[in-house]
C-alpha cells in the first residue's frame, strides 16, 4: 500500500509539531540554499507568526511522525500565502507534498481566501512543476509585491 493512504493531514497542534515544522523546513533550506532573516522569524514562532494573524500550519503525519508540514499565513484581506512547504527526503516521491498543497488551498477557501500565492526557487525544478500540475501559475514581476526572501524568483498565484 502507498504511504500516503497511511499520512494524515491536520493541525499543528504541539510543541513537537512546531519543532518539526522548524527542522524539515531548515533540512531542505539548508540543503539549498541559506536561512534567512525570514526563515527564521517564521520558523522561530510559527504560532506568533503564522497562527495568530489568522493562519495555519498544517502537519502530515506518518503514524506520530512528522513527514511533512506547510504553513498558508494571511496576506492582506483576500489572500493567504503557502508558506514553508517541506516533505522529508525519505517520504518524498508519495504525493505528501499535493496532498499538503491540497488541504492548504481548502482550509484557504475555508478561511474566505479568493486567491493563495506562494514564493519558491526556478531550481528548485520538482516544486516548480508540482505547484503548476496543482493550478498555480506564474506572476509576472509588477503583479506581486518584492519578496522577504533573496532565493526567491519564482512567484505564483491560484486564484479560487
Amino acid at each position: 500500500m502507498p504511504a500516503t493512504t497511511e499520512v494524515v493531514i491536520d493541525d499543528m497542534s504541539s510543541a513537537a509539531d512546531a519543532a518539526a515544522f522548524r527542522s524539515l523546513n531548515e533540512r531542505w533550506i539548508t540543503t539549498f540554499f541559506a536561512l534567512e532573516d525570514e526563515d527564521r522569524r517564521l520558523l522561530g514562532d510559527p504560532v506568533q507568526h503564522i497562527v495568530e494573524p489568522g493562519g495555519v500550519v498544517l502537519v502530515a503525519r506518518l503514524g506520530s511522525d512528522v513527514v511533512g508540514c506547510v504553513g498558508l499565513a494571511p496576506h492582506g484581506d483576500d489572500a493567504f500565502e503557502l508558506v514553508k512547504m517541506a516533505v522529508d527526503p525519505d517520504h518524498q516521491g508519495h504525493g505528501t507534498g499535493r496532498r499538503l498543497i491540497r488541504a492548504a488551498v481548502d482550509r484557504a477557501r475555508e478561511l474566505g481566501a479568493r486567491r493563495v500565492l506562494l514564493e519558491t526557487n526556478s531550481g528548485l525544478t520538482s516544486a516548480v512543476h508540482l505547484y503548476e500540475t496543482t493550478g498555480f501559475r506564474h506572476l509576472r514581476t509588477d503583479e506581486h509585491p518584492p519578496s522577504p526572501y533573496v532565493r526567491a524568483d519564482v512567484a505564483m498565484a491560484l486564484d479560487l
